[in-house]
């Protein structure tokens, strides 16, 4: 792996965290925990030269819990709202720190109904007029996410809101715009320092 680009921040670089952390170090502990350099295929079927393995920041205490205290410090601007909500697996994480991290209950949004049991295709308990925000780990055309809004839509729910650890800005924010979801990533890739080709 070639060297790591330095985090240039989502915010502010002197906006701390509850536990004192800037966004800046945080996106540094971030790069170095999950940045990767090669020949990748993505979920959308883009090939790229880079990949942020969100497992390598999920997995790490420390840094689920400084990613939570950062998305969980932007959920004010969605009240009033009731739930959270993050597609399976990769947000399975991400959702249930924020949800230790602010106390708002959560739903997991299944990509496909399970064949047995319930056959539910989400988990957690979710009424409808609810209004919710999803949580997604790193986005790239958000076709993930869109999935799970449809699904949260469907079940008569409101989707208030989009979070996302990294937004790749290969065009997720306008999908988002188009499906009417307002989107707030925690960093982008250019935020982070990662230059892109072209």
């Amino acid at each position: 792996m070639k060297a790591r680009p330095s985090a240039l921040a989502g915010l502010a670089p002197d906006h701390r965290d509850t536990k004192g952390t800037t966004v800046t170090e945080l996106g540094d502990r971030l790069l170095a925990a999950s940045y990767l350099e090669g020949d990748f295929i993505l979920r959308s079927g883009r090939r790229s030269r880079f990949y942020l393995d969100k497992y390598l920041f999920e997995t790490r205490p420390d840094l689920l819990r400084d990613i939570a205290g950062g998305l969980a410090a932007k959920l004010p601007a969605y009240e009033p709202f009731d739930l959270l909500a993050g597609p399976e697996l990769g947000a399975v994480a991400l959702v249930a720190a924020l949800s230790l991290a602010s106390g708002k209950p959560f739903v997991i949004v299944r990509k496909g109904e399970k064949e047995y049991g319930t056959k539910k295709a989400m988990e957690g308990r979710a009424e409808a007029g609810q209004r919710v925000v999803v949580v997604e780990d790193v986005v790239t055309s958000g076709g993930a996410a869109l999935l799970a809004v449809d699904k949260l839509r469907d079940a008569g729910l409101e989707v208030v809101g989009l979070l996302c650890v990294v937004d790749r800005e290969e065009g997720g924010r306008t999908s988002f715009e188009v499906a009417g979801v307002r989107f707030d990533p925690l960093f982008t890739a250019s935020s982070l320092g990662i230059q892109k080709p072209g």
